[in-house]
């Protein structure tokens, strides 16, 4: 595996690809790594009990716990 970080200066990269590589199926990313960050801190940013808060009624919610602590005790 070959793994790079560059920052390309116009809208083209020259690739070489290596001979050991050739004629076999290979994949190739382009992302920008700030947005791997961004995305990253916005799904860390909240608590999944907010996230997921209004999702059940409260007797839903007792029963799920009910249920899970049952589960766990077996």
């Amino acid at each position: 595996m070959i793994k790079t970080i560059v920052v390309p200066q116009n809208d083209s990269y020259n690739l070489a690809i290596p001979k050991n590589y050739i004629g076999k199926k290979i994949e190739i990313l382009f992302y920008a790594l700030d947005e791997i960050v961004e995305e990253k801190s916005t799904i860390s940013g909240k608590k999944l009990s907010e996230k997921y808060r209004g999702v059940l009624s409260k007797e839903q919610g007792r029963s799920l716990k009910k249920h899970i602590t049952k589960m766990r005790d077996e």
